[in-house]
């Protein structure tokens, strides 16, 4: 018998954990002396409260998404896939080449040739410890991380090198063509009388992401691939019993979930900076991990989970910018969201299971 229903596992359990987080959250501010129900109107009105706001919000909203989506498939073949950040990283090395060295005629073509840039590269990056894993017996999560630095110092290396225009002493590449900027949501909102914020970084990637959830929705749950890397997920040797090989599984998995990580860097590359910089991820492809986890590895529970850290990360720059709040607070609270709906998870779920299993007695006796 499940213990949940799907709704509470990806819903009610993360929005306690998120309530207990909270109320932390608010001690440690008040601990320092400072006004924890100011500091929530705060990040509310400066993420949520505007045009302006939601843009930011919903822009690193997007990244997380990505790389969520991206923790996510792996998570679903129990491959803990902790790369996505130097995938990402590649992904912009993929979008960088696309945009500078293809003539594109229009954005909608260059969008769709360095949206397929950025996911190759992502998934070749992915693609050395997907085979480690499957044939050597490394282990994902090391060569994963391993892997992060190698594509911070292989990026670093090109865009000094190779990519940086000769006049420059910016580690980063020139301004992408007129031709390859993506719209951003004010431009795409206007025609429709909708007034959005010119300054704020949202773009049309934001639909790229949802699409991407919908497509990890169809694949996990609508497919025969999905099907078996959740089988592989669930028992490797059950699997191999059923007829479905290990290694391919592995590999295809992580190509998908690489794949997914370097379309992050659309948004970021193409879609915000317009040029290919360094550290252009900004920790995306760790907070992903943060992410997959608090939306249960569900493609709905992710694109909640994102907007959340996307309200969490401009909420925290308003914070740090108005209130004597150090940055280095935001990250403690971002720490603690993590804690409670990743690490602590059993706290809340047990209690919860066990209110379910009564109701469920309840209803049987009657």
């Amino acid at each position: 018998m499940q213990r949940l229903p799907n709704w509470a596992d990806i819903i009610l359990v993360p929005f306690i954990s998120l309530v207990l987080a909270a109320v932390i959250s608010a001690l440690v501010i008040f601990g320092i002396g400072q006004d924890p129900v100011a500091a929530v109107k705060l990040m509310v009105n400066g993420a949520l409260g505007s045009t302006y706001g939601w843009g930011y919000t919903l822009y690193y909203a997007t990244n997380f998404m990505f790389t969520g989506l991206a923790v996510s498939v792996a998570f679903h073949a129990r491959l803990f896939n902790i790369g996505a950040e130097g995938q990402a990283m590649l992904g912009g090395l993929g979008v960088g080449i696309a945009a500078l060295y293809i003539p594109w005629a229009h954005w909608t073509v260059a969008l769709l040739g360095c949206s397929l840039m950025a996911a190759v590269f992502g998934a070749l990056w992915a693609y050395i410890p997907a085979i480690l894993q499957a044939k050597r017996g490394s282990h994902i999560v090391i060569t994963t991380i391993m892997f992060n630095f190698i594509a911070a110092g292989l990026l670093n290396y090109v865009l000094v090198n190779v990519m940086r225009p000769p006049a420059s002493m910016d580690p980063a590449t020139a301004p992408f063509p007129p031709a390859t900027h993506l719209p951003t949501l004010h431009e795409l909102l206007a025609p429709f009388g909708i007034s959005f914020s010119k300054a704020a970084p949202a773009n049309f990637t934001v639909f790229i992401a949802l699409l991407a959830a919908v497509f990890v929705w169809l694949l996990i749950w609508r497919t025969k691939l999905g099907y078996q890397i959740r089988a592989f997920g669930e028992s490797d040797s059950a699997a191999k019993y059923a007829g479905i090989d290990p290694v391919r599984i592995t590999v295809i998995t992580m190509l998908i979930s690489g794949a997914l990580a370097g379309m992050m860097s659309v948004n970021t590359t193409l879609g915000e900076a317009e040029r290919l910089i360094l550290n252009a991820p900004e920790g995306a492809g760790f907070i992903g991990i943060a992410v997959a986890l608090m939306g249960r590895s569900h493609p709905l529970g992710v694109a909640l989970a994102s907007i959340l850290f996307g309200f969490l990360y401009q909420g925290g720059a308003e914070l740090a910018m108005w209130m004597s709040i150090p940055r280095e607070l935001i990250i403690v609270i971002q720490a603690l969201v993590i804690l409670f709906t990743g690490a602590l998870d059993n706290m809340v779920r047990m209690p919860v299971e066990a209110l379910f299993r009564k109701l469920r007695r309840s209803g049987d006796e009657q």
